[in-house]
């Protein structure tokens, strides 16, 4: 199990405007997955609003769109679960790729919480449920409202001095 070495992270997320994107597959790991996040946003006293998509591929469009609407920082949250076809390895490279892309060309932070896992299992210990190991749904949520707050003072290039985002 991952997760040694994870920072503590608390953050006061207060006036971000954050997009959760969330897959519908696998219902239960994606419910624990979203109660983390919303958990962990509300903790941050950022606001947000949530948005469904069919599956983890579906992630990326539904990213660069809330990134376009003026989100301060987008979570993504999905699952895939390693079946007996390339189909996995597909879904979760597009899924990886297209989240980077959108907030490198974008400047928003996405929060990564796609599970890209072998088995059910591994999907239920790390979707922040009643015994689970982990909880990447709030992980990837103050991942993205801390990236947010440290991007607020980082200079625009071209920008004057004291200048920040």
């Amino acid at each position: 199990m991952s997760g040694a070495g994870a920072p503590v992270v608390t953050v006061d997320g207060t006036g971000l405007r954050v997009t959760v994107v969330a897959a519908s597959w696998h219902e239960q790991v994606m419910d624990g997955l979203l109660a983390g996040a919303r958990r962990a946003l509300a903790e941050s006293g950022a606001s947000w609003t949530e948005v469904r998509v069919p599956g983890s591929f579906e992630l990326p469009v539904a990213a660069a769109r809330a990134a376009a609407a003026g989100a301060d920082a987008v979570v993504a949250l999905g699952v895939v679960i390693r079946g007996g076809t390339p189909h996995f390895d597909y879904v979760c490279s597009a899924a990886t790729s297209g989240l980077t892309d959108v907030s490198v060309r974008t400047g928003v932070p996405v929060g990564f919480g796609v599970l890209t896992c072998d088995d059910d299992q591994q999907a239920l210990d790390r979707a922040g449920l009643e015994g689970s190991k982990e909880d990447k749904g709030a992980e990837a949520a103050l991942a993205a409202v801390a990236t947010a707050v440290v991007l607020r003072g980082v200079l625009v290039p071209g920008e004057p001095a004291g200048t920040s985002l």
